[in-house]
């Protein structure tokens, strides 16, 4: 019980949050639209700038593997919003009450979606959830697995070794899954990576997150 009530708490924290992770992902699309503008205007200019430029790539790698957590945050603040009914700015509760709004929660999740989904055509995302997900199962299999079986293992291989080669056998077969029926996400990640996409997005979210937080009024 003491568990759910600090969830519960949690959730309503990051919820109240949500104006906030509206001007963050804001300010995340600004910077990707930027960043893509720049990189298809390279193929019009001159390489007189190589080292800027490489410092410039460096940086987005960077801001596009944060975009994991802000697009993850973003989406737990909207269901919260949702599920929970909290408020999504302390001044739009002052105008409203405790009640949520409907296009700052659906507004959360979907640029939420788009911005953890974004990292998709920057990363081998198949090798991090293969990663992941071979790894999780791995400790689970050796915290779970009986000491009996263990020894039984134990008779052919040693069980070190035994849980490496689980360990690289799970995870090549989730890569290639992964791979596999990531097309589609991939697509999407290509789309929204449209400086046009993007520059709208950001000036939707920081036009939203502007009005929750300033004036306690949405959009719609």
């Amino acid at each position: 019980m003491l568990s759910q009530t600090l969830v519960d708490i949690v959730l309503e924290q990051i919820g109240y949050l949500g104006s906030f992770f509206l001007f963050l992902m804001g300010a995340y699309w600004l910077a990707m639209g930027i960043y893509e503008w720049k990189i298809k205007r390279k193929s019009f200019t001159s390489t007189k700038t190589e080292e800027w430029d490489f410092e410039i790539t460096i940086f987005f790698k960077i801001l596009v593997y944060i975009g994991f957590i802000i697009g993850l945050v973003s989406i737990v603040a909207g269901v919260a919003q949702l599920v929970m009914g909290v408020p999504p700015s302390i001044a739009f509760k002052s105008n409203w009450g405790e009640v949520y709004n409907l296009f700052t929660a659906v507004l959360l999740i979907i640029l939420g979606v788009f911005t953890f989904l974004k990292p998709l055509s920057d990363l081998p995302i198949a090798s991090v959830v293969g990663i992941l997900a071979a790894s999780l199962v791995t400790i689970l299999v050796a915290i779970l697995i009986p000491e009996s079986a263990k020894q039984i293992i134990a008779l052919f291989i040693d069980p070190k070794w035994f849980f490496i080669i689980f360990f690289i056998i799970l995870f090549a077969i989730v890569a290639v899954v992964v791979k596999f029926y990531i097309g589609a996400l991939m697509w999407i990640s290509k789309l929204i990576s449209w400086p046009p996409l993007a520059i709208i997005a950001a000036a939707l979210s920081f036009v939203q997150a502007f009005l929750l937080t300033f004036i306690g009024i949405s959009i719609f």
